[in-house]
C-alpha cells in the first residue's frame, strides 16, 4: 500500500518579512477542471509584516483549522490588519469568516467585483466576535467598544497600500472571464509579484522554490491549457500590464514560487497566449453565471475544444460590452451559449448576448447550448429554440444539468467540447474549395507523407540555439486533410529537449543503404554533436534536414498523450519534400516486440 500523506502547512520564509504558509494536499486529484495530473497541490497564502500587517488569500475550507493553527503561531491575531483578496472564492469563505472572528479589527481589500461578491456570500452573516479588554484594546491602540462591523475596502488600480518598513504594496487589475475580480499585488521591498493564478501549477511536493523548473514544464503547460487557453488575450493584457514591475520572483496561489525561472515562464505564457489566438478555427464561449456552476461547464467545455486543437474564448456577458460582444461573434467560427435559468427566464446579459448572435452571425457558424438550474431550466430551452429556428447548425447535444456538475459531468462537458472542435472541422472542409490537383507544393507534400509506412525516421528539434535528433520507426499517418503524423517517442529522447503543443519538428524519413541511423541510435552525451558528421541544412522552421535523407516534413504537435514509457505524439504536416524520387523509404525490422 502506498504512503498516505496527510494534509499540512508548510511554512517557508522567502522574503524580508515575508512568510509562505503553503497548505498542502496530497491526495486530492480534482477540482473543478483543474485537477488531472493527480499530483495534489498547494493552495499558497503569504504574510507580509512591517509596521502594518497583511494576509494574501487565506485557503479553503478544508484548511481552515490546520490554517488559522500554523498562522497564529507566526502572528497576534489582534494586530492582523488587513485581509488581501486576490479574488474572492465561494470556497475560502469558511476560513475567512473565522479569520473575522478572531481578528475582529481587520479590514478586506479586494477589487469592486470581489466586493459584490463577499456581500452576497457574508449578508446576514452572524461572527462571534470577541470584545477586548479595555486594557487589551488600549494595547493594541483600538479604540475600546469602537464599531466591530466588516470593513471592505474596495481597491482602485494602480493604488498602494503602505505597511512600512518599505512593504508599500502596489496593485493592478488583471481581470479575466474566469476570474473578472482578479488583483495582482507587487511589494517593491521584497521585489516579489503576488501573481494568484498567473504562472501557478497543481504540483504538491517539499520544493517551496522552483530550482527544478524543467521538470514542472509540463504541469505548467497543462495548468495554463486547463485554466487560461481560452482567455489568451484577457492574459496576455494582464503580463503587459505586470511587466512595469521589477520582479524576482513570483508568488502565485498554487505551486512553487518562481524565482529560478521568472523570465522563461514569462516568455512561454506570451508563447502560449500566441498559439491560442494564431489558430485556424476559433471558437467562443458566451455565458454568464448565477452561482459558479454555469461557469464550471463552461471551462470544461472549453478545455475540450482547445486540446482538440481550435482556439477558444470565454466571454463572461456579465462583464464584457456588447461592442466587443458582437466583434467576438463576427471573427469566430463557432459559438457556445452558456445560462442558468433565474426565474423561468436567461439572465439579462444572456438575452442581449442571444440578440447580438442573431443579428451577427451567418448561419454556417456552428452553434451549441448549455446551462445549470436548480428547478427549472427553461433558459436552455428558450436559447436552444431561438437558435434551432434560425437554422444553426448544433456542434454537440445541448447540455442541461442541475444542481452542481458532478465529475462524470465535466468530463462530459469535456467530451462535448471536443466533438464541437470535429463538428467545426468538417464544416470548414465541406466551405473550402478544393485545391487542383496539379498544385506543386501540395503534390511534393503528398509524396512525401506517401513514404510514411512504419518508416525509420530521424525527428529533429531545437530548443534555444541546441539542436536534438533521435531515431524512431514508430511513425503512422493519422489524417488527410490536412496531413497528420502520429510518432510514439521514447521518454528518454525528450528529456533535453520540447515537444509540446505547437512546438515544431522535422520527420527525417530515411533512405534504405544509407547508413544515417548509427548517428542517432542513442541519446548523444552533454560532449557529442550527432550531426557533426551528417550534412545538413535548415527548414523553414529552423530545424535540421538530413541531407541523405528520402524525404522530409516539417511538423507542428498539436497534442500530445503519456503513454508509460513513452510519448504518443500527433503533428500536423506543414509542407514536405521528397529528395530523392527512386530511393526506397528504410525500414527497422525487428527480432521481437521488446526491442525498439
Amino acid at each position: 500500500m502506498a504512503d498516505f500523506k496527510p494534509r499540512d502547512v508548510q511554512v517557508a520564509e522567502i522574503g524580508a518579512n515575508t512568510t509562505v504558509l503553503r497548505s498542502r494536499t496530497w491526495e486530492r486529484l480534482k477540482f473543478e477542471v483543474e485537477y488531472a495530473r493527480q499530483k495534489g497541490t498547494t493552495a499558497n497564502s503569504y504574510l507580509i509584516q512591517g509596521q502594518s500587517t497583511a494576509l494574501l488569500d487565506p485557503p479553503g475550507e478544508s484548511f481552515t483549522d490546520l490554517f488559522l493553527e500554523e498562522l497564529g503561531h507566526h502572528v497576534y491575531f489582534q494586530r492582523l490588519n488587513y485581509i488581501i483578496l486576490s479574488h474572492v472564492n465561494p470556497n475560502r469563505i469558511a476560513t475567512l469568516k473565522r479569520l473575522l472572528e478572531a481578528a475582529p479589527y481587520v479590514t478586506v481589500i479586494c477589487s469592486k467585483p470581489g466586493a459584490n461578491t463577499l456581500r452576497s456570500v457574508l449578508s446576514n452573516q452572524a461572527f462571534n466576535i470577541p470584545s477586548p479588554r479595555e486594557d487589551e484594546a488600549q494595547d493594541l491602540g483600538i479604540e475600546f467598544g469602537g464599531d466591530r462591523t466588516l470593513k471592505v475596502h474596495i481597491i482602485r488600480d494602480e493604488e498602494v497600500l503602505d505597511l512600512g518598513n518599505g512593504h508599500e504594496l502596489q496593485f493592478r487589475f488583471v481581470p479575466t472571464p474566469r476570474h473578472p475580480d482578479a488583483i495582482a499585488t507587487y511589494d517593491p521591498a521584497s521585489r516579489i509579484l503576488y501573481t494568484d493564478k498567473l504562472f501557478a501549477a497543481h504540483v504538491c511536493d517539499d520544493a517551496v522554490f522552483d530550482e527544478h523548473w524543467k521538470t514542472l514544464d509540463d504541469d505548467r503547460r497543462y495548468y495554463f491549457d486547463c485554466i487560461h487557453a481560452a482567455q489568451a488575450p484577457q492574459v496576455e493584457a494582464a503580463i503587459d500590464k505586470l511587466t512595469v514591475f521589477n520582479a524576482r520572483m513570483y508568488a502565485p496561489g498554487h505551486g512553487s514560487i518562481v524565482r529560478h525561472s521568472v523570465s522563461v515562464l514569462t516568455l512561454e505564457y506570451r508563447r502560449w497566449c500566441e498559439q491560442q489566438q494564431t489558430k485556424d478555427l476559433k471558437a467562443i464561449i458566451l455565458y454568464t453565471s448565477a452561482y459558479g456552476k454555469t461557469a464550471t461547464l463552461a471551462q470544461a467545455i472549453a478545455k475540450g475544444v482547445s486540446q482538440a486543437g481550435v482556439a477558444i474564448q470565454l466571454i463572461n456577458c456579465e462583464f464584457t460590452n456588447p461592442d466587443d460582444i458582437t466583434q467576438a461573434v463576427k471573427d469566430c467560427d463557432g459559438f457556445m451559449i452558456g445560462t442558468p435559468t433565474l426565474a423561468g427566464h436567461p439572465p439579462t446579459q444572456i438575452q442581449t448576448a442571444l440578440g447580438l448572435v442573431l443579428s451577427n452571425a451567418n448561419q454556417t457558424k456552428v452553434a451549441g447550448v448549455f446551462g445549470s438550474y436548480g428547478w427549472s431550466g427553461e433558459a436552455v430551452d428558450l436559447v436552444e429554440s431561438k437558435l434551432q429556428d434560425a437554422g444553426y447548425p448544433f456542434g454537440f447535444e445541448t447540455m442541461r444539468v442541475k444542481f452542481s456538475p458532478t465529475e462524470d459531468t465535466l468530463h462530459q462537458c469535456e467530451t462535448a467540447g471536443a466533438e464541437f472542435a470535429r463538428v467545426l472541422n468538417r464544416a470548414r472542409k465541406v466551405r473550402a474549395p478544393r485545391q487542383a490537383i496539379v498544385d506543386a507544393q501540395s503534390d511534393r507534400t503528398s509524396q512525401a507523407v506517401g513514404r510514411v509506412t512504419g518508416s525509420l525516421c530521424v525527428v529533429t528539434m531545437k530548443s534555444g540555439n541546441n539542436h536534438y535528433g533521435f531515431l524512431t520507426s514508430w511513425v503512422s499517418q493519422a489524417g488527410f486533410t490536412p496531413p497528420a503524423l502520429t510518432i510514439s517517442v521514447a521518454k528518454q529522447h525528450l528529456a533535453e529537449s520540447i515537444a509540446h503543443v505547437g512546438d515544431d519538428f522535422v520527420l527525417n524519413i530515411l533512405k534504405e543503404g544509407r547508413n544515417l541511423r548509427r548517428y542517432f541510435l542513442k541519446p548523444p552525451s552533454p560532449s557529442e554533436n550527432p550531426f557533426e558528421n551528417v550534412a545538413t541544412s535548415l527548414a523553414n522552421n529552423g530545424c535540421f534536414v538530413l541531407a541523405d535523407a528520402l524525404a522530409f516534413l516539417e511538423c507542428t504537435v498539436q497534442n500530445r498523450m503519456d503513454c508509460g514509457d513513452h510519448w504518443l505524439l500527433y503533428a500536423i504536416v506543414n509542407t514536405g519534400k521528397l529528395l530523392e524520387m527512386t530511393g526506397v523509404t528504410a525500414i527497422n525490422r525487428r527480432k521481437s516486440a521488446s526491442q525498439y
